[in-house]
């Protein structure tokens, strides 16, 4: 075998290789969807696909529907985004705009140590410390503020227990702001350095080169 075929084959394994690595994250997403359709082949069986749009929920007789559980996680999961996107970019504007260079590398490595906290801490923290403070001294307040309104009524009402629905979307935007501000860093630093001095040197104020 010469030098050349052995360089092709080692190149051809090396692509293959990769190509195996990539692709794994779909096997993994495939296991992890077959592991859930065969954990849950009892419900399935004794319920049918009903199950995932009946509210019912009565232990007694045996009723159960995963409704409620699946709006809750969807609202929560909205509310979480609308406060972690608009926090998350100002992180990323400010890092790869504004902040003075000595502030920018212990800045973001601070950001990517947030994103390696697991979620169970994050849980365990808003349970433990956040619930309490917000249950004492803010969620009285916009029970109050936002009796009335339609939707708002639903979402905030109730007995400030510190626990529901704007309290788990609050502590959720917290866990993924790290990791929507790293993306959206990485993003804004690809645009070409000599765009942005081109805008700065007709004149351009900092928000308009952002802009």
């Amino acid at each position: 075998m010469t030098n050349t075929q052995r360089s092709l084959l080692v190149d051809a394994g090396f692509r293959h290789l990769t190509r195996l690595f990539a692709f794994f994250v779909f096997i993994l997403l495939a296991g992890i969807l077959a592991s859930l359709v065969y954990g849950s082949r009892d419900s399935l069986a004794e319920y049918g696909l009903s199950f995932l749009w009946t509210n019912d929920w009565d232990p007694v007789r045996h009723s159960y529907g995963a409704l409620v559980p699946m709006l809750g996680t969807v609202i929560s999961a909205f509310l979480a985004l609308l406060i972690a996107v608009p926090v998350s970019f100002g992180i990323a504007m400010f890092l790869t705009e504004l902040a003075p260079v000595w502030l920018r590398r212990p800045l973001g490595v601070a950001i990517e140590m947030l994103a390696a906290i697991p979620s169970i801490i994050y849980g365990m923290w808003g349970l433990f410390v956040f619930v309490p403070l917000f249950q004492e001294y803010v969620q009285p307040h916009l029970v109050d503020f936002f009796e009335g309104i339609p939707v708002l009524e639903h979402l905030f009402g109730g007995p400030p227990m510190g626990i529901g629905l704007f309290t788990a979307g609050l502590i959720l935007s917290i866990m993924i702001i790290p990791f929507i501000a790293a993306v959206m860093r990485d993003v804004f630093e690809q645009v070409p350095p000599m765009l942005k001095e081109s805008a700065y040197g007709l004149g351009s104020t900092t928000w308009e080169v952002v802009w």
